[in-house]
């Protein structure tokens, strides 16, 4: 029972970007149990929701917040710093409630509220839709900058997220970060691509939000050059190189004349036996 319960939540936490409640519904037509009732996969719900960077409306907002794990209060429940509240999420429904006051308190909130407002023009460039936060962290050592884009267009059988996080520590000012692309295309066939790149870089201790900022397009316009020049690759060689340009006779195949081929005799061209 326990391994079953590992499995289920294996699913759960590899959920491809959209697709949670696709993956939900299958669980639950294999096991005949909803796994959102099952107080065993909670900790998989939430360990999805946070590593996601799932976002989710606040009563009476009209802009998403971010869940992760610098922004986690426990009992499932987290904290926003440009709205300063705190909110249950209930991982079932996937709403938010119980909005609560939660103030600011850092000794790096100017830098924070900074950022805020800094990195949303950066975001608004080059994301079609995404959502910011930004949180104190480790102990008020290190400030955390997250940013999340989904694309979802299930119609045409392919999701998206681009996660990008990044810590910045106003000591030493040194920026650690961490990019993730996930990408599921499902049209006959089952293809997913997962990229986690980290890259560190270095800016001057205490620099400005508008130095972070310049770093952080920075390093985002260089992994989109590296992935477009990675996709090239792929597509002139490694793909290529996966089948044959033509059958082992060297003869193309007269596809509307498939059914009358005897496949040993025609398409091999020996005798069939």
């Amino acid at each position: 029972m326990a391994s079953s319960s590992s499995a289920i939540a294996s699913f759960v936490e590899a959920a491809p970007p959209g697709e949670l409640q696709d993956v939900v519904l299958d669980i639950k037509t294999l096991t005949g149990e909803d796994p959102k009732t099952a107080s065993s996969l909670e900790p998989a719900f939430q360990k999805y929701n946070e590593e996601q960077f799932t976002t989710v409306k606040l009563p009476g907002a009209s802009q998403a917040v971010i869940m992760s794990p610098y922004n986690a209060l426990g009992n499932a429940r987290y904290y926003d710093t440009e709205s300063q509240s705190s909110f249950k999420y209930d991982y079932s429904s996937q709403n938010a409630s119980d909005v609560q006051s939660y103030p600011l308190e850092s000794s790096h909130a100017d830098l924070v509220k900074s950022l805020l407002k800094s990195v949303p023009a950066q975001v608004q460039e080059h994301y079609p839709s995404a959502t910011l936060g930004v949180f104190p962290t480790e102990n008020d050592s290190r400030i955390a900058i997250l940013v999340v884009a989904n694309k979802y267009s299930p119609n045409n059988f392919w999701n998206g997220r681009w996660r990008s996080s990044y810590l910045y520590d106003p000591s030493s000012g040194a920026l650690d970060a961490t990019i993730k692309v996930d990408v599921h295309y499902y049209e006959d066939g089952n293809v997913r691509l997962l990229t986690d790149r980290p890259v560190s870089s270095s800016l001057s201790p205490s620099a400005s939000a508008t130095e972070i900022t310049r770093q952080i397009a920075i390093t985002e316009k260089k992994y989109q050059e590296d992935l477009n020049r990675a996709f090239g690759t792929l597509n002139e060689g490694t793909f290529k190189g996966l089948r044959r340009q033509l059958p082992i006779t060297r003869q193309k195949i007269e596809w509307d004349k498939i059914s009358g081929y005897r496949l040993g005799q025609d398409i091999g061209g020996g005798r069939s036996r």
